[in-house]
């Protein structure tokens, strides 16, 4: 079971974040929508969502619709929304990153990238070991998942997807993009020889996550 699953499958949980769920891992989604998906009637969906709008965590988003028909409304999560799920000390890490660039220039920003991406190849060499390729990716989309990227591993044709719905590290990638190259790397060695990997969707080229194709290589 993924995580999206335990969320939604998770009566437990308030279903204004069950909501906000939703709308973060699967985009812009109706009233009826969100109903539909939480197994509620479509009057509840529709005030647990004006709730949501009042606090300001979502607004509507018109969509257009072909022919004559009026334009639907699909709801959105506002900047407010979005900071519901983790930016690890986002702040703090746009400044270091600032203070090493003034300080030991791009060599030593770059060293700082090859030592996370040591130990970051250290936790996902014990941690992704299966023998085959599926297998290895759901245990790198449940590492990835534990460090805050909210990570899956769907299959995709004859292809695999690695989606991450969040990255806990956006922040610091926007202000340097070498990190976003390192994780491609190790996501590569992860896969292995028998696969190409290739980021599909990024967050910092304005996608609402980042999405990543693997493609088995035929012998």
């Amino acid at each position: 079971m993924n995580y999206t699953s335990e969320i939604f499958d998770n009566p437990a949980l308030p279903t204004a974040d069950r909501i906000l769920f939703f709308i973060k891992t699967k985009g812009p989604a109706s009233t009826t929508a969100l109903a539909q998906a939480l197994e509620m009637t479509g009057e509840a969906a529709r005030q647990q969502v004006q709730k949501l709008v009042a606090a300001g965590l979502v607004e509507g988003q018109l969509e257009a619709v072909s022919g004559a028909g009026r334009p639907r409304q699909n709801w959105v999560l506002t900047e407010a929304g979005y900071g519901r799920f983790p930016d690890t000390h986002a702040q703090l890490t746009v400044q270091l990153i600032g203070s090493i660039r003034q300080l030991f220039g791009e060599d030593g920003l770059e060293r700082l990238i090859t030592q996370r991406e040591t130990d970051a190849r250290a936790v996902y060499a014990q941690a992704c070991t299966a023998p085959t390729l599926p297998q290895r990716l759901e245990q790198l989309a449940a590492v990835r998942t534990a460090e805050g990227y909210m990570a899956r591993a769907e299959p995709d044709g004859a292809d695999w997807l690695l989606v991450e719905d969040h990255c806990p590290i956006c922040a610091a990638a926007r202000s340097c993009q070498g990190f976003c190259r390192s994780e491609l790397l190790l996501f590569q060695e992860v896969a292995g020889p028998g696969a190409r990997v290739v980021r599909e969707q990024h967050l910092l080229a304005d996608a609402r996550r980042c999405v990543y194709r693997i493609t088995p290589i035929p012998a």
